[in-house]
C-alpha cells in the first residue's frame, strides 16, 4: 500500500458529474454471478464476514453469491432455534440488483426450516426502518413468540454489491456476539458443502402456509404522525422535494404526501439497478450516498425549487439535507440541529432521556447537549449500540456522523430502533415549519454561540491485515503529549458511554481531535479529524493522525501488537 501521508482521498474528474455508459455494471453479468459462481471458504475475501451493517461483496468477487445466502439464511435458522425465537420474521430488501435473488434463496431456506415468513405486500421495496418499525410493532406487549427480520442490502454501496443484515427482536443491528455465531455457523456450513442446510424450490416456499404478505409500506406511513409534528408540516404549505436516489423508499413518499397532504415532489421516481441517473461519487464510483455533495448534485441544484429538500440512500436508512440557506447539510451539522430541535420540543419525552452520538460525531453535540441538559452517551461507530437505548427509553435521540439516526415517538416509545432516513427528512421540514427558519439557518446560530468547528474524514486503502493491525491501537503508540499545538487532554481506545472497545483509538485535546480506525464494511481505513480554531488547524491535526497510522501500518507484521 502506498504511505498513507501519500495516499489521501482524491477526487475524481468525474465527480459530481452524469454516470457514463462505462461506468455502469453489468447486471445479466452481475446476477449470473450469483447463481454460478463458487465462493472458496479458504480465501478470506469468500468467506462470509459481518461488519458494521451485515455481510457485504459482490457477486464478481465471489463475495455475495447464492452459497453465500444460503449458508447465512440457514444459519440464522438455527440461531432463531438456539435462542427460542418462534415469532415471524420480517423479510425486506432494496433496489441493489443481487437483493431480489438473494431474497429469493433466503425464503427457499426460510420456508424449509418451517419459519414464519412477512414478505412485502405486491412484492414492494422495503425501507431498513418499516422492517425495524414492523419488528417493533409486532413484538409491542409480547413476551413470547417474538418476532425479528433480516434487511437485504449494502446500504449506499455501488449497484455491483450485495448486502444481508440480520435485526434481532429489539429491532436494531444485531450485536457482534450474534453476527460472529452467525458468521462463524455460515462458514461452516461452506465449508462443508453446505451439508444440512434445508431448502425448497422458490415457487413452493411462496405458496407454503408460514410465506405470509405484509404491508409494511401502509403500516409504516400511518404511524408517522405518532413520531412527527404531520399537522405542523402540512400546515406551514412548505414546497418540498424528494431524490429516493432509485432506493427502496421509492414508492413510500407519494404515499406519505397523499396521506397527509403534503407539498412534496418527488423528483425522481426511477428504479434502475444501474443506478444510471446518479452523478458520481468523489471517487468516481456510483455509490448512493446522500451525504456526497458529489452524488448529491442533482438535489442540489434545486434548492432554489424547494423550500426543504431531502434524500435518502437505498434503503433509506440515511438521510440528506439540502436547505436554500445552505445546500447540503454536512451530517454533523443536521445531528446538532436536529438533537437540538427535539429536546425542546418533545414536552412528554423523558427528562432523563438521553442524547446519542458516536465518538466520531462532532462536538458540537457535546455543547448543545450540554445546554440542554442532557447526558451525553458516546458510543463506538455501529448503530447497533444505540438499539437497546432507543428500545428501553434510556435515548431519546441516537446518531451517527455518517448521516444515520433515529429518535423515539412524541410519547417518548420506541420508534425504529435502526436508522431512519425517512423520519430524520421529514423533521427537517417540521424544524422550518414551527421555527421558521431551515436547518441550515438554525445551525448558524448555534456555531455563534459555540464557535464553528472544521471537520473532516479521510480514507485510504487498507489490507485485511492492516486493518487487524489498526484496530488494536494503543495510547502508548501515540509518542507525543501534545496534538497540533496543544496538550493531550485524553486518548481512548474505549467509548465513554458503554466502555466498549472502539476498534481504533481517539486522540482529543482543547480545540481538537483525531480518531482513526479501519472501516467495517470496506477495506479501507479512516481518520476522523475536528478543529475549533479552523481549517489550518484541523488539516495539521489531520497530518499528525495520518503520521501515527502510517507508522502502525509500517511497523513489521511480525512485531509483537
Amino acid at each position: 500500500m502506498n504511505n498513507p501521508k501519500d495516499a489521501p482521498e482524491k477526487i475524481n474528474s468525474l465527480a459530481g458529474q452524469p454516470a457514463t455508459p462505462a461506468m455502469l455494471v453489468d447486471i445479466p453479468r452481475l446476477v449470473t454471478s450469483y447463481y454460478t459462481q463458487v465462493p472458496d471458504p479458504s480465501v478470506p475475501e469468500q468467506r462470509v464476514a459481518f461488519g458494521t451493517s451485515g455481510h457485504r461483496g459482490s457477486a464478481l468477487d465471489k463475495a455475495f453469491n447464492e452459497q453465500h445466502i444460503l449458508a447465512i439464511s440457514q444459519a440464522i435458522c438455527l440461531y432463531r432455534k438456539r435462542q427460542k425465537i418462534d415469532g415471524p420474521l420480517f423479510l425486506g430488501m432494496d433496489t441493489h440488483a443481487l437483493s431480489v435473488p438473494a431474497h429469493a434463496s433466503a425464503l427457499e431456506v426460510m420456508a424449509a426450516n418451517g419459519v414464519e415468513v412477512m414478505i412485502a405486500k405486491g412484492d414492494e421495496y422495503t425501507p431498513t426502518p418499516a422492517v425495524s418499525h414492523a419488528i417493533l410493532t409486532y413484538n409491542h406487549g409480547r413476551k413470547t413468540g417474538l418476532a425479528d427480520g433480516i434487511v437485504i442490502t449494502p446500504s449506499h454501496n455501488p449497484p455491483r454489491d450485495g448486502g444481508f443484515k440480520y435485526n434481532p427482536p429489539n429491532g436494531g443491528p444485531a450485536e457482534s456476539a450474534v453476527t460472529t455465531w452467525i458468521e462463524d455457523t455460515a462458514n461452516a456450513l461452506l465449508e462443508n458443502g453446505l451439508a444440512g442446510m434445508q431448502r425448497i424450490p422458490f415457487e413452493k416456499a411462496m405458496r407454503v402456509p408460514t410465506t405470509h404478505r405484509y404491508d409494511f409500506l401502509n403500516t409504516y406511513t400511518a404511524d408517522l404522525a405518532n413520531v412527527l409534528d404531520m399537522d405542523a408540516i402540512r400546515g406551514a404549505t412548505l414546497s418540498l422535494g424528494v431524490d429516493p436516489l432509485g432506493g427502496a423508499g421509492v414508492h413510500y413518499w407519494s404515499a406519505i404526501a397523499e396521506r397527509y397532504g403534503l407539498n412534496l415532489t418527488v423528483v425522481n421516481q426511477a428504479v434502475d439497478p444501474t443506478f444510471s441517473f446518479m452523478t458520481v461519487d468523489w471517487d468516481g464510483r456510483i455509490r448512493m450516498d446522500p451525504s456526497s455533495p458529489y452524488a448529491m448534485q442533482r438535489l442540489i441544484g434545486l434548492r432554489d425549487r424547494f423550500e426543504i429538500a431531502f434524500a435518502c440512500d437505498t434503503d433509506h436508512d440515511r438521510h440528506g439535507i439540502v436547505t436554500r440557506s445552505t445546500g447540503l447539510l454536512p451530517p454533523n451539522h443536521y445531528l446538532a440541529v436536529a438533537i437540538f430541535y427535539l429536546f425542546r420540543h418533545r414536552p412528554k419525552w423523558p427528562t432523563t432521556a438521553a442524547v446519542g452520538k458516536t465518538l466520531v460525531s462532532s462536538r458540537m453535540i457535546d455543547h448543545v447537549a450540554a445546554k440542554l441538559g442532557r447526558k451525553l452517551y458516546e458510543v463506538p461507530v455501529g448503530f447497533k449500540w444505540f438499539a437497546d437505548g432507543l428500545f428501553d427509553g434510556f435515548l431519546g435521540f441516537g446518531g451517527e456522523e455518517s448521516a444515520g439516526a433515529s429518535f423515539v415517538r412524541m410519547d417518548g416509545g420506541v420508534w425504529t430502533t435502526d436508522k431512519d432516513g425517512i423520519i430524520l427528512s421529514l423533521l427537517a421540514a417540521e424544524i422550518t415549519a414551527r421555527m421558521g427558519r431551515d436547518p441550515g439557518e438554525i445551525y448558524r446560530e448555534l456555531t455563534g454561540e459555540f464557535g464553528e468547528p472544521a471537520y473532516d474524514r479521510v480514507e485510504a486503502p487498507a489490507t485485511a491485515e492492516q486493518k487487524k493491525r489498526l484496530a488494536k491501537l494503543s495510547p502508548d503508540q501515540v509518542k507525543g503529549t501534545e496534538l497540533a499545538g496543544e496538550k493531550i487532554r485524553e486518548i481512548l481506545t474505549r467509548a465513554p458511554g458503554n466502555d466498549a472497545p472502539v476498534g481504533g483509538l481517539k486522540v482529543i485535546a482543547e480545540s481538537g481531535w483525531f480518531a482513526a480506525r479501519p472501516s467495517g464494511t470496506e477495506d479501507i481505513y479512516k481518520i476522523y479529524a475536528e478543529s475549533f480554531r479552523g481549517t489550518d488547524h484541523l488539516h495539521r491535526i489531520i497530518g499528525e493522525a495520518r503520521t501515527l497510522v502510517s507508522d502502525t501500518l509500517a511497523a513489521s507484521p511480525h512485531q509483537p501488537d
